[in-house]
């Protein structure tokens, strides 16, 4: 990379918004660093159009150009007049186009007997366009092998895991991983970029205090005012989400949170430590997010979309999203990511609060009263300049010695974050250099660190695809957009859970029914019978199981759960980790009511999906968790092997009589309940209470308790939800005793009590 020569940098877009608004500065700032230390330059900026008309366009955009602030009027102009006289329109439609580019700079190399460094191609077109173009340039415009290709895409890099996934596979055909610049602006921000360095750079006094015992909370926050009229083509089809968290938020979070890597300027170590990162998030759900849509938003889309006037988008415009890390350093932190258009002002920032481990007895403005926190401030907002900020009462940062950064000590008469400014030592770059101008010039050098791999891209979208999948079917809380918004889009934290802290003044989406939360209580199948909406449901359940606890323990002094598979119990599950402190998790013991064939470790297993919503959540003791062993000896399910026996004999060693205090079950739309099925041999298997069993769906094989380990428990409970299930509930209701057809009907505790909750989707549909 470093061999001198000549460099042609090829702008594709290069008379569209974004090349006009930053990357022609950005290629000028390159030029100007550079003219004189030994490259030469060509600039292209190729465009669809016949180059009569695109040649005017790019030159009214050139001639707009700044002056880079350290350089003198009369430099300046001689330096952009060469940049001009170095700059040519080319229309790029065809291959026979992009031929003709490699041609041209051929012959200019030839004709000025010049040595080829490289070649930057810098993509500022839609992503449905790169691998088209990514072709083309593989196939005509490759320079010779002693020169490097560089080739910069600018994001969205697909809009999930399955499409980036594919756009990957196009574009790593024709070009190799070392070739490829995934841009993300952020990452070119001043403030961003220096994250690492200072933690580098105060490493030994951040060390003691950058974990969960002195951290209490981290706040990722990017807020504009502006709507997104005008780009409603772009913006319905990603939403805040994939637009700004699953990129720029998540990129500053990584870059606070991974591992420092030993050297600085190793790529590979950097985007190693990346990857260790994101691999150790905890998975997030809808239950970890909230998400807003501001009023006018909804006609914007109907407008520029041709939508009729019933259309209703989904799309948030806001949302505000609680992440955990899993890993012993942060485990517990919650970092809170946010971010919305129409919102009250245009600020962008990181926080770090610390806890105070300070007692103010008197005069509680002593500076070592107040908050402790270091703050990365991107810029806008009060402070108007990008700034890292550390509140006096931490300790004095060191101040980088190349000089490019300052100590800031004028302090204007505003309050950032709670803190006066005079309250923080304030460092800030000398020069103020936008991020493009940055980036450009690491892809010049081939810098990597300050790019997106594959692997980065890839991993992000696996953690954030989940969650998108999950709000595709959420009503966004509407919200008036600006200063009106009030605390309408204020909200918290409940365990893990997050949601809005005040209730929506207007319900625009669902009102009605739904807002009369009443429980009602009567008989089903001869049993007694909860119903209430869902929420309501899964709390009077929850409710009940605190009850049977605090029962059983006054009597045996431990309580005997089994929880089921399947859907039905994930909103219990959410729910009971919310009772961190109430329920008496340390004299509960876990056991399962049927697995799937699967390690444990495997999306697919009951067992992973106990782990992930409740057991990682609560306090209890790891011998008070029975998992089913389905995978003995390497191997799954095997009869040889004996796990049903195994677990039976667990059960008659630590459950008095083998009387489960609760089993909590569920009801598929076959009538099949645990992993018990119609066709289901029992016969010869009556006194056992653990058998392997074969479902009619993937995986197959599974291990479940038996109808007799069921009948014998003090309390059933049968949890049905979502109106998918409203025939079945109506079906049941008709059948007396027993039905082959319905296995659940087996279910008749001998002298315990059995307990239908169903909620009002199921019972009325």
């Amino acid at each position: 990379m470093y061999n001198l020569g000549h460099v042609t940098v090829v702008v594709v877009g290069g008379t569209g918004d974004l090349a006009r608004k930053y990357l022609w500065q950005g290629f000028f700032q390159l030029y100007a660093d550079q003219v004189g230390k030994g490259h030469t330059f060509s600039f292209y900026g190729g465009g669809l159009s016949p180059t009569e008309k695109g040649t005017p366009l790019l030159f009214g955009i050139l001639k707009e150009l700044a002056c880079p602030p350290e350089l003198s009027v009369e430099r300046c102009d001689l330096v952009k007049d060469q940049f001009l006289h170095l700059s040519k329109y080319h229309q790029l439609k065809t291959t026979e186009d992009y031929e003709k580019l490699s041609q041209q700079i051929k012959q200019q190399l030839g004709q000025e007997g010049m040595v080829e460094a490289g070649r930057l191609f810098y993509l500022s077109v839609p992503a449905f366009a790169y691998a088209d173009i990514a072709e083309k340039i593989n196939n005509t415009c490759r320079p010779p092998s002693d020169a490097w290709l560089r080739v910069v895409l600018e994001k969205p890099f697909g809009h999930d895991l399955y499409s980036a996934q594919a756009l990957d596979k196009k574009l790593s055909g024709q070009l190799k991983e070392e070739e490829m610049y995934r841009i993300d602006h952020y990452l070119g921000k001043q403030v961003v970029s220096k994250i690492l360095p200072f933690r580098k750079e105060n490493k030994k006094l951040l060390d003691p205090i950058w974990n969960k015992h002195h951290i209490e909370r981290i706040e990722i926050v990017l807020k504009e005012t502006l709507d997104a009229k005008g780009r409603i083509q772009f913006y319905d089809q990603y939403g805040v989400i994939r637009d700004v968290l699953q990129n720029h938020l998540t990129e500053v979070m990584t870059l606070m949170l991974m591992n420092l890597p030993a050297n600085l300027s190793n790529s590979k170590e950097i985007l190693q430590n990346k990857l260790n990162f994101l691999a150790s998030l905890q998975h997030v759900d809808n239950s970890n997010a909230v998400v807003g849509q501001y009023q006018a938003y909804n006609e914007e889309v109907q407008e520029e979309l041709n939508k009729t006037k019933d259309y209703f988008s989904l799309t948030p415009t806001f949302a505000g999203v609680v992440v955990h890390v899993d890993n012993a350093q942060y485990e517990g932190i919650p970092i809170f990511m946010t971010s919305g258009k129409a919102l009250d002002e245009r600020v962008s920032y990181a926080r770090v609060l610390f806890k105070s481990d300070v007692f103010c007895v008197q005069d509680p403005n002593n500076v070592q009263c107040k908050s402790k926190q270091i703050i990365f401030y991107l810029g806008h907002g009060t402070l108007q300049y990008p700034a890292i900020l550390l509140s006096k009462n931490l300790f004095k940062p060191k101040l980088a010695s190349s000089g490019d950064w300052k100590e800031v000590t004028e302090y204007k008469d505003v309050n950032m974050l709670g803190l006066p400014l005079s309250d923080y030592y304030i460092q800030s770059p000398v020069t103020p250099r936008e991020a493009y101008c940055e980036l450009i010039s690491h892809v010049f050098f081939g810098r990597k660190d300050s790019f997106i791999s594959a692997e980065g891209l890839l991993a992000s979208w696996e953690f954030w695809t989940p969650l998108l999948e999950g709000l595709s079917r959420v009503f966004p809380r509407v919200y008036p957009g600006g200063v009106a918004n009030g605390n309408l889009l204020n909200f918290q934290l409940q365990g893990h859970q997050v949601a809005f802290s005040h209730e929506a003044v207007v319900n625009v989406i669902k009102p009605g029914a739904e807002d009369n939360f009443q429980v009602m209580q009567g008989k089903y199948r001869s049993s007694e019978m909860v119903s209430a909406w869902a929420q309501e449901l899964v709390e009077r359940l929850a409710s009940d199981l605190l009850l049977a606890a605090e029962e059983a323990i006054h009597e045996e002094g431990q309580f005997h759960l089994a929880l089921s598979g399947g859907s039905s119990p994930v909103a219990l599950l959410r729910a009971l980790a919310l009772n961190l402190y109430t329920f008496p998790w340390r004299n509960t013991h876990i056991w399962q009511v049927d697995e799937r064939c699967v390690p444990h470790t495997e999306s697919g297993s009951n067992f992973r999906s106990i782990h992930d919503l409740l057991l990682q959540h609560i306090r209890i003791p790891y011998f008070n968790i029975h998992p089913m062993p389905v995978h003995l000896t390497q191997r799954l399910c095997v009869e040889e092997d004996s796990g049903p026996t195994l677990y039976e004999k667990e059960i008659k060693k630590h459950v008095n009589g083998s009387s489960f205090h609760y089993i909590l079950i569920g009801v598929g739309q076959d009538g099949h309940t645990a992993s018990l099925f119609q066709d289901t041999k029992l016969e010869n298997d009556e006194e056992r209470l653990v058998i392997l069993t074969e479902s009619p769906i993937k995986p197959h094989q599974r291990m479940s308790l038996t109808f007799t380990a069921i009948n014998r428990a003090r309390r059933v409970g049968v949890l049905i939800m979502g109106k998918s299930k409203h025939e079945l509930v109506s079906q049941l209701s008709r059948i007396k005793g027993e039905s082959s057809k319905y296995p659940i009907t087996k279910v008749q505790p001998k002298s315990g009590t059995l307990i239908w909750y169903i909620d009002y989707d199921a019972l009325l549909g």
